[in-house]
């Protein structure tokens, strides 16, 4: 079977990750913005760190055989900053329209300051605006309550729920989001949030439709394999491989791909990488000699 991971954090991730992942059968990620553990203090960081994004990481993970897709946004943490966050607004919109960007986000509620909610809503405005997805990041805290107050806000805006991907569910907030037409996503992590065995009941319960599990591996204690992980365990607990193709692959690219940057055949056909190709005068090489990898045609199974 082949998987995306529609949120993992690879700018805290080794080559050794990518080429893990591509032999565990991974061939698409998507990388959110987000917070990097530390606040940024100028808005040159926010630049340097989007034009990272579209640039260098999406072409270090071309360079393993893994199609890289990013989504961009003001992460509700740094959004408390207000100075600092009128200037990443500004640059926002210099990012949104770049090749491979197939989201706003991630973005939402942290503490639900009224910092968090003024920014959450300019960025849905954003995104109406460049007719992208949302990725919507709930707190850690008072999630329930949180992910209700982030989709009454998102239906204020008007935009539709098929173009939002609401992520971190977890058993108590899976049927509000599916109940109001979300696709609801879930971080599976080794030793927090949802773990793999949690899922697989997920699953279960509600079935397949709508449902995406990421990894949303960062620089904390993650694991960049959770997605092919945790179709592994559907298939041994007994859950159909059509379910599990559903989860793990098609509707993270059926919900992303409404951005008109994500398509099946990106990374469908062979490809050939010697790996000595230059982004901007350097190479994934580190001194190792260039040899040639072939990634045959990928034939997908329903």
């Amino acid at each position: 079977m082949y998987y995306i991971d529609p949120h993992i954090h690879m700018v805290s991730r080794t080559t050794d990750d990518y080429q893990a992942m591509r032999a565990a059968g991974i061939v698409a990620v998507i990388e959110p913005a987000f917070w990097l553990g530390q606040a940024r203090t100028e808005a040159s960081s926010f630049k340097d760190y989007f034009s990272t994004l579209v640039g260098w990481e999406r072409f270090r993970a071309s360079q393993f055989g893994i199609k890289h897709y990013c989504t961009i946004g003001l992460n509700s943490k740094e959004a408390n900053n207000e100075a600092l966050a009128e200037k990443v607004m500004d640059l926002l919109p210099l990012f949104a329209a770049k090749e491979g960007v197939v989201a706003i986000g991630e973005i939402g509620y942290d503490d639900q300051t009224a910092a968090e909610d003024k920014y959450f809503r300019l960025q849905i405005e954003l995104a109406l605006k460049f007719n992208l997805p949302v990725m919507v990041h709930t707190p850690h805290r008072d999630k329930k309550n949180g992910t209700i107050r982030s989709m009454d806000v998102l239906e204020e805006h008007g935009i539709a729920p098929h173009m939002v991907v609401i992520d971190h569910n977890n058993e108590e907030t899976a049927k509000h989001v599916l109940d109001r037409g979300y696709w609801a996503a879930f971080t599976i992590y080794p030793n927090t949030k949802m773990g793999n065995e949690r899922m697989v009941e997920v699953v279960k319960q509600y079935g397949s439709e709508r449902i995406i599990v990421d990894s949303s591996a960062d620089w904390g204690v993650s694991d960049p394999l959770s997605v092919p992980k945790t179709a592994a365990l559907m298939l041994e607990r007994g859950i159909a491989k059509e379910d599990v193709h559903l989860t793990c692959y098609k509707n993270a690219l059926t919900a992303y791909s409404q951005s008109g940057q994500m398509h099946e055949e990106d990374w469908k056909n062979e490809m050939v990488i010697t790996q000595d190709t230059l982004f901007e005068g350097s190479s994934v090489l580190r001194g190792q000699e260039a040899k040639e990898i072939v990634y045959p045609n990928i034939i997908i199974e329903n």
